[in-house]
């Protein structure tokens, strides 16, 4: 049974990825719903996730060769399920949903060796509310760029905060080792990476102008730096 504290956490980042979702919606909104344009400000808005804290924390804190070998496993999944799926599915949210919940997964085992740790517990709520914060806009803007249905939204979430809570369970009681944490985390840059330039970039590019692509992706990029600065 998954003890309370990791439902609770699981719960936190329900509400994280919640409050996202409605800052996505208002950024929508002020770009009047523009398919292409959502998506290009997404693009840009995982590359500022990536450059500026993903791979970063993944390099300081986890083995290289692992990392490695995790990207050119997310390229090769990526590859297979493009191949899998008929041509007129676009996958592309669901598989960001996959790679965030394989990037949380490291970071679910760990706040599962520390639950025991009081002096741990308030920097662990408050950084479980603020760091999956640009998870919930990155998601939500995806899903309006594609118009998909707001229940395939919501079921992602469900499914991130189920996830986050049973690794922490799983971390609170197995040790997984950094070589295969360096892999999963691997996985998820790979899989993150190849998405927003293939999926959210360069099909989205031709459909506007240079200057308002480029207008776009830095936008995306400019308030994925303000997360990382704010939250």
């Amino acid at each position: 049974m998954i003890n309370l504290s990791a439902l609770v956490l699981g719960g936190l980042l329900f509400l994280s990825v919640t409050v996202g979702a409605v800052i996505a919606g208002i950024v929508s909104k002020i770009f009047q719903h523009s398919n292409e344009g959502m998506a290009l400000l997404c693009g840009g808005f995982l590359i500022g996730l990536l450059t500026l804290d993903i791979i970063p924390s993944a390099l300081n804190s986890y083995k290289t060769p692992g990392i490695a070998l995790g990207i050119l496993l997310g390229y090769m999944f990526l590859l297979f399920v493009k191949k899998s799926l008929h041509s007129s599915v676009r996958p592309s949210g669901y598989l960001l949903t996959i790679a965030l919940l394989i990037h949380t997964i490291p970071l679910s085992l760990t706040i599962g060796n520390l639950l025991g740790d009081s002096l741990f517990n308030h920097s662990l709520t408050m950084s479980t509310i603020l760091h999956h914060i640009p998870e919930g806009f990155v998601l939500t803007s995806i899903f309006l760029s594609q118009g998909q249905k707001l229940i395939g939204l919501i079921l992602c979430f469900i499914g991130l905060s189920f996830c986050f809570s049973l690794f922490i369970w799983i971390g609170n009681h197995i040790h997984l080792g950094i070589k295969a944490q360096s892999v999963l985390l691997g996985v998820s840059i790979g899989l993150i990476a190849i998405t927003s330039i293939k999926e959210f970039i360069l099909q989205n590019v031709r459909a506007l102008s240079i200057r308002t692509s480029t207008t776009f992706v830095t936008m995306g990029f400019v308030i994925s730096f303000l997360f990382h600065m704010v939250f």
